[in-house]
């Protein structure tokens, strides 16, 4: 368990200010993340890695000469907002373009994807790659849906040398693409990991078995097994893995990089046990070992488990992987680096957002927006251990904490807008915004645009009015089912907000007020999060091991039906003060 904290809540952002005071020599801090605080070479590809935080070394000991040019760091086992991505991007930049690099997760490409076009809108050249290297989260006739592992490190270590060695973008995505063509991964986990705060893991491994490719958030695998010897445990990685040879390679004479990662748990000295035995098993199979990695490079907080991974090369792969890199937790070779000057140290600092005027009755209507944000952070707050407690029968366990963090983030936000003067629309989409930020995750993208869309209907030039509200809700429910690609009975939120709106916008149209016209929705929106104890997921981290799920309700819709239900309650307290 995680036992040293101050306020949970707090722990990112704790956590990385204290990185960057015992690791100044290599980075800097950024809004959203680290950057380099070493000077880059001018008109290079810059590299810039990121995703959930509480998996150190990765991601931002892997920025430094040689290697990542600045991470975005998102909150613990959520990922980085595309706010966070795009800023460390910015601050990144060398002026010829950005390679985005992350682990195959829905929160990670729903961000990624949105900061990639939000760059590219304002003309910087930017590509992306997802690491797909965990054989176990999907078959090889869908490596596109494999989650990534320790193989981000291979990845992300060719990339990087390649821009070094001056590649253009092109060469560089290719690179980075064959690199992680040629890497796979295997894992295994013996006990689960405790967020700081929390009272329970996010999942367990009954006692004495071993979940055989449990993932590095608590990801379900493919099944569990006894605890097996060392050698047991390494003849089962390496038999895996020798059973998957990137296409074009004869196993017999092939020069491979492997990897032993310890999840947090499983020490050094025990890493060493289970490697003697790869390493034989390696040369039996007529392997050469090239540079073998030891030790914690994915962690998982306090998770025991480990993975193996085998990087096959080639003669340009070998290069670049050799190729001299220093960063905080991986360094090879000599480098020579220039420190920033103390201007350029600054740069790409968070700044307080301007507030737009607003109209009197805008700023009462902000009032209000400020007593639902709050209303919605009472109930989530009153029900994050049962969110978490169904999140975690198919998925990872952790949406409870990550819909707290984000409404807390939301409501903070919001008041200190309220307080600024500003009117309803703005509210809403700067609570929006840092929902998205803190929360990170699918969910925090999808509340975060949800808030936005809400809130660009509403405006700031008047009262928000019932057909103002209804049409933000039904903006928000198109641009999450086509940003998402969720539909009705993918058993996500969509399956509570898409009869939500529908509902609330046929009663405002009836002529309904948007009290008894929300309460008529929320009934509706109750009832819908029930019903998806009945589906099977089809989306998400829940959709390898959908049977798991059926008779549970999904967290997602949940969260959303309490929130709703929340929300009318203030609809009903206004109204009641209003006619007292």
């Amino acid at each position: 368990m995680t036992r040293l904290f101050n306020e949970p809540a707090a722990f990112a952002d704790e956590m990385i200010e204290g990185f960057v005071a015992s690791h100044g020599r290599w980075v800097r801090r950024v809004s959203g993340g680290v950057a380099r605080s070493i000077r880059s070479t001018p008109g290079t590809v810059a590299l810039v890695i990121g995703g959930v935080s509480g998996h150190y070394p990765a991601f931002g000991g892997l920025v430094g000469q040689g290697l990542a040019h600045g991470a975005a760091m998102g909150n613990l086992f959520a990922s980085p907002s595309a706010q966070q991505v795009y800023n460390v991007a910015k601050a990144s930049d060398n002026g010829s373009g950005v390679l985005l690099g992350y682990g195959n997760y829905a929160g990670d490409v729903l961000h990624f994807t949105q900061a990639q076009e939000r760059l590219r809108k304002e003309g910087i050249d930017c590509r992306s790659i997802a690491v797909t290297d965990d054989i176990s989260s999907a078959p090889p006739s869908e490596r596109a849906k494999r989650r990534g592992i320790a193989g981000d490190l291979t990845v992300f270590k060719v990339a990087a040398a390649a821009s070094e060695a001056g590649y253009t973008m092109h060469d560089v995505v290719q690179i980075a693409e064959r690199a992680n063509h040629h890497t796979r991964s295997f894992g295994v986990a013996f006990t689960g990991c405790t967020l700081p705060g929390a009272e329970q893991p996010l999942f367990t491994v009954p006692e004495g078995r071993m979940a055989v490719g449990m993932g590095i958030h608590g990801e379900p695998g493919i099944g569990e097994t006894d605890i097996p010897t060392a050698d047991e445990l390494a003849e089962l990685m390496v038999a895996k893995l020798l059973a998957e040879v990137p296409e074009g390679i004869e196993i017999s004479g092939a020069r491979v990089v492997p990897i032993l990662n310890g999840l947090g748990s499983v020490k050094y000295e025990e890493l060493f046990v289970l490697y003697r035995r790869v390493a034989q098993l390696l040369a039996e199979a007529g392997l050469e070992a090239v540079d073998p990695q030891v030790g914690e490079l994915v962690t998982s907080f306090d998770m025991a488990g480990t993975s193996l991974t085998l990087f096959w090369l080639d003669e340009e792969l070998e290069q670049l992987w050799l190729a001299p890199a220093d960063a905080p937790a991986f360094r090879r070779g000599a480098v020579t680096a220039q420190a920033l000057d103390a201007d350029e140290l600054t740069q790409g600092a968070e700044q307080e957002t301007a507030i737009p005027d607003a109209t009197v009755e805008s700023r009462e209507g902000a009032v209000r927006v400020l007593a639902a944000l709050d209303a919605a952070k009472a109930v989530i707050d009153a029900n994050v251990a049962e969110l978490g407690r169904i999140d975690a029968i198919a998925g990872d366990g952790d949406h409870g904490i990550g819909m707290e963090r984000g409404v807390r983030a939301a409501v903070e936000a919001a008041a200190d807008a309220v307080v600024r003067g500003a009117g309803a629309g703005t509210v809403l989409n700067l609570a929006g915004d840092a929902w998205a930020d803190k929360a990170g995750g699918t969910s925090g993208a999808l509340w975060g645009m949800a808030l936005r869309a809400v809130g660009q209907s509403v405006g700031d030039s008047s009262r928000p009015t019932a057909a103002a509200v209804a049409a933000g809700v039904a903006e928000a429910k198109r641009s999450i089912m086509d940003f998402g690609k969720a539909k009705v009975g993918d058993k996500t939120l969509v399956d509570v907000l898409a009869p939500f709106s529908d509902t609330l916008t046929e009663a405002v149209q009836a002529g309904d007020s948007l009290k008894n016209a929300w309460g008529a929705a929320a009934i509706i929106a109750e009832e819908s999060a029930e019903a998806t104890a009945n589906l099977l997921p089809l989306m998400g981290r829940a959709r390898p091991h959908a049977e798991k799920s059926l008779g549970t309700p999904d967290a997602g819709a949940v969260s959303m039906a309490l929130i709703v239900r929340a929300i009318h309650n203030t609809l009903v307290e206004n109204t009641i003060k209003e006619t007292a």
